[in-house]
């Protein structure tokens, strides 16, 4: 039975929640033991809070019974990236800093889950501070991909998209800068959304460049990521960022697609730029084959040019540095987190020193070194300030060719995932797996990445990507569930079916705390 459990989609699982025939507890066990089976290869979580959750399943199937009205999610278990902020458990951003620590306030994001009946299992793994690709920057050691544990599972959200590839979660939370949602979802077979900037509030997430971030779901299949959206979205006043719209049901959205199976009168957007040299070839052809599937259910597929779009990546490296090592000053050792003294003593310029010494890696200090010298006097103009009017002529490239198309496609990622350490020397070749996703932080437009399907010269998940306009979220729901049920027609099954099956060891160290 708890095998069946961990199987299923949020969605599917909630159905059962709702008629009695599972209880939250039940649903919630089957996920622990999942974790206690797998994780110690996965090393998707850095914090697993088993008594926490059991008691809050509790307390939502008490509730069920007493015949309260819950939302459409209660009772179903959803693991949280480590960079958002949470009351009753660590939160460290996969950082040295913040080892420990516990904060005073949740993230709104997890006070909207917890309003929501949702079950927290834990904290996942991450790239410290957001900073990576492929989640082996974290200081507390690497997350694996489930496909093929040699292998990454992308980043920086690697944890959360690794935890809901290897059924250790049906529903994760991320966080998206610059691909941190969408590139792992990619590269592990699962749904990944970036929301329109502001459309979900950052207020508790740890800020890593806050004209960039953006908070959304990872799930196993777009309907799920939809009813999690409708979950965490919506005005909050306590970020400055976000927007008062009233946004509509994407959870809707996504049925409408799943339903109809139909694109006719939309038009779908290839992007000239994101694509071709570089890019590895049974992406190109699992993509090529969607746009076929894209073409038969009625769209129209052009070819557009998006000149801008050649230099996000280097518009992109010099504002988020900047924008982190301002953010990134607040760890002085003084108010919170790690505090180092010097042998002897010192002034607190040098226990600050010694603090960060010893508390950042070596991807986060190139970062802050990087984007402390790019707003430096003298430097603003021809580096931070360039990059800005760089990312200006994006935007207008976003909505010179949204004029004439609906949406927006591309692969998610270059490439399927590469093994861990194939380019941890390399930032530069680190840096160049998030070709596809920047644009849409750098313009605030929405995106979603879902799988096409395997690679043949590796067997490994590929992705495509659609992005949409600022504020149509719901339209990018439309259009991923239709080709989601689509090719889950062609194929008979969900591509993470096919998942090969991971060898169960026991690996809790305790039943509440790191593992």
């Amino acid at each position: 039975m708890s095998h069946d459990l961990t199987r299923l989609n949020a969605s599917d699982l909630a159905a059962k929640l709702a008629s009695g025939e599972v209880s939250s507890l039940e649903a919630t066990d089957a996920h622990l033991d999942r974790i206690r089976a797998v994780d110690h290869d996965v090393h998707a979580f850095l914090h697993v809070a088993a008594d926490a959750a059991r008691a809050t399943a509790k307390a939502v199937d008490a509730r069920r019974a007493a015949g309260e009205a819950l939302g459409a999610l209660a009772g179903v278990p959803i693991a949280i990236k480590d960079v958002l902020c949470t009351i009753d458990m660590p939160s460290t951003a996969g950082s040295k800093i913040l080892e420990g620590w516990v904060p005073p306030y949740d993230a709104t994001v997890v006070a909207k889950l917890r309003n929501a009946d949702l079950i927290p299992l834990g904290k996942t793994n991450m790239d410290e501070f957001a900073m990576g690709s492929s989640t082996e920057h974290s200081a507390y050691g690497p997350t694996h991909n489930p496909w093929d544990l040699e292998r990454i599972p992308g980043g920086s959200g690697g944890g959360s998209a690794a935890a809901v590839a290897a059924f250790e979660a049906p529903l994760a939370l991320g966080s998206d800068t610059g691909g941190s949602i969408r590139q792992p979802a990619a590269v592990t077979g699962s749904v990944g959304v970036k929301p329109t900037y502001g459309g979900v509030s950052r207020y508790g997430a740890i800020a890593l460049a806050s004209s960039l971030d953006q908070v959304g779901p990872v799930s196993r299949s777009v309907l799920d990521a939809a009813l999690l959206h409708d979950v965490i979205g919506g005005h909050d006043p306590r970020d400055s960022t976000s927007l008062t719209d009233v946004w509509p049901s994407f959870a809707d959205a996504a049925r409408s697609g799943q339903r109809d199976r139909s694109l006719k009168g939309l038009k779908i957007g290839v992007v000239k730029e994101l694509g071709g040299d570089g890019f590895q070839a049974g992406v190109t052809q699992r993509f090529q084959e969607a746009l076929t599937l894209l073409t038969a259910a009625g769209a129209e597929v052009v070819e557009v040019s998006t000149p801008s779009f050649e230099y996000a990546i280097s518009a992109y490296y010099l504002i988020l540095p900047a924008e982190a090592s301002s953010n990134l000053a607040k760890f002085d050792s003084v108010r919170f987190g790690m505090r180092v003294n010097p042998v002897g003593g010192g002034t607190v310029e040098d226990v600050m020193s010694a603090t960060r010494e010893a508390g950042f890696g070596p991807e986060v200090k190139r970062r802050i070194i990087l984007g402390t010298y790019a707003l430096s006097a003298g430097y603003y103009d021809a580096y931070y300030g360039s990059a800005q009017k760089v990312r200006t002529l994006i935007q207008r490239d976003f909505a010179r060719v949204f004029a004439d198309v609906d949406v927006l496609v591309s692969p998610s990622a270059p490439t399927t995932a590469f093994k861990l350490g194939e380019k941890l020397e390399d930032p530069l070749a680190m840096y160049l797996n998030d070709l596809t996703t920047i644009p849409a932080n750098l313009a605030g437009v929405p995106g979603i990445s879902l799988p096409v399907g395997l690679a043949p010269e590796d067997g490994l998940p590929v992705g495509i990507q659609f992005m949409a306009p600022a504020r149509q979220d719901a339209r990018l729901y439309s259009v991923g569930a239709t080709l989601e049920a689509l090719l889950e027609d062609q194929w008979g099954h969900p591509l993470l079916s096919e998942a090969p099956d991971l060898t169960p060891q026991e690996m809790f160290a305790s039943e509440e705390g790191a593992v």
